[in-house]
C-alpha cells in the first residue's frame, strides 16, 4: 500500500507542474492587466506598481520566479486584495465552500444510496422506472435552474426558507439541497449498476442458498462490490461539489472562494487565479488519492492498475 500511495504522489507532480504552467501563461495571455481599470491611472503610477508585483520583467523570468516561489509554499500577494497574500484569501474562504461542499455531499449521499439500492432490488418495476427516471431529471437539470426553481418554491410561494445568506442552519438548507440533488442522482444510477452488476456473483447465489437472510445478503456481502463505483465517483464528485459551489455561492450570495475566484478572473488578478486553480488541483489529487486508497482496500486488484 505504502508503494502504491508514493506512486500516485509521484504522479501528481509533473501534473501540477502542467496546471501551473498552463494557467500562467493563458492569465497572461488574456487582454487586460490587473491595473486596468475604467478609470485610468497616470502611467507613472502603473509603471511603479508593475515594478513592485515583478510585471515589467520578460515572461519567462516571471514564470521562473512565480515557480520558485512556488516551491517555497508562496502563492504570492493579491494584486486587488492590497495587504493580502493569496494563501490568506484562501484560508479565509474555503471554509465555506468546503462546509457546503460537505452538507451537499451528505444530502447526495442520504438520497441517492438508498434510492439505488431499491432501484436494483426491484429491478424493471415500476419503482426502478419511477426512481431511475426522477435520476435522469436531476441529471439534466442544472443547478443554475433547479437553485432559482428552489428559491421560487420554499422561499417565495410557501416561505419556509430564507432564499439568500450563510448563517444558520435554515440558511444552508437550500443551497446544500441545490447541489447535493445533482449529484444524489449520479450516486443513485451508479449505486443500482454497481448493485445490479454484483447481485448476480456467484457469491451472491452462495450466500442465498446456504438460507443467509435477504438483510444479510444485502449488508454483508452486496454493498462492498456494489457500491465501489460510488466510491470512486466520490472524490471527483467531492471536488466537482467544492468547485461546482461557484455557481450556487452566486446564486445564494454565499461567502465562499467562488467568490473571489470569478472576482480574480474579471479583474486579472494573477496571483489569485493561479493560487485557486492549484488549490483545487492538489485537493482534487488528494481526495482522489483517498478514494484509491479506499478502492484499493476494498479492491486489492486495483492496486495494480
Amino acid at each position: 500500500m505504502s508503494k502504491f500511495i508514493l506512486l500516485r504522489i509521484l504522479q501528481a507532480i509533473p501534473t501540477l507542474l502542467v496546471i501551473a504552467t498552463l494557467t500562467f501563461f493563458m492569465t497572461r495571455m488574456a487582454p487586460g492587466g490587473p491595473f486596468d481599470s475604467e478609470k485610468n491611472i497616470p502611467a507613472e503610477i502603473k509603471a511603479k506598481l508593475e515594478s513592485h508585483f515583478g510585471l515589467d520583467r520578460p515572461l519567462h523570468e516571471q514564470y521562473f520566479l512565480y515557480l520558485q516561489n512556488l516551491l517555497h509554499g508562496d502563492l504570492g500577494p493579491s494584486f486587488k486584495y492590497m495587504g493580502w497574500e493569496v494563501s490568506e484569501l484562501i484560508a479565509k474562504a474555503f471554509p465555506v465552500s468546503a462546509q457546503l461542499g460537505l452538507l451537499s455531499l451528505g444530502i447526495a449521499l442520504l438520497l441517492g444510496l438508498p434510492t439505488g439500492i431499491v432501484a436494483a432490488l426491484r429491478k424493471n418495476s415500476k419503482y426502478d422506472y419511477l426512481l431511475m427516471t426522477i435520476a435522469m431529471i436531476g441529471i439534466c437539470l442544472p443547478t443554475f435552474v433547479l437553485g432559482p426553481l428552489l428559491i421560487l418554491i420554499f422561499s417565495s410561494w410557501l416561505g419556509w426558507l430564507p432564499p439568500l445568506g450563510w448563517y444558520s442552519l435554515s440558511d444552508m438548507f437550500l443551497p446544500s439541497l441545490t447541489l447535493g440533488l445533482f449529484y444524489a442522482a449520479y450516486i443513485a444510477r451508479l449505486t443500482r449498476a454497481g448493485m445490479l452488476e454484483t447481485l448476480n456473483q456467484d457469491y451472491i447465489r452462495t450466500a442465498r442458498a446456504k438460507g443467509a437472510s435477504p438483510i444479510r445478503v444485502i449488508s454483508r456481502h452486496a454493498l462492498k462490490g456494489g457500491l465501489l463505483p460510488v466510491v470512486t465517483f466520490l472524490g471527483p464528485a467531492f471536488a466537482g461539489l467544492i468547485s461546482g459551489s461557484f455557481i450556487i455561492e452566486s446564486i445564494f450570495f454565499i461567502p465562499g472562494l467562488g467568490k473571489f475566484f470569478v472576482t480574480a478572473a474579471f479583474n486579472r488578478d494573477y496571483t489569485m487565479v493561479l493560487g485557486t486553480v492549484l488549490f483545487y488541483a492538489c485537493l482534487i489529487i488528494i481526495l482522489n488519492l483517498i478514494v484509491d486508497v479506499i478502492q484499493a482496500t476494498l479492491d486489492p486488484r486495483s492496486r495494480n492498475l
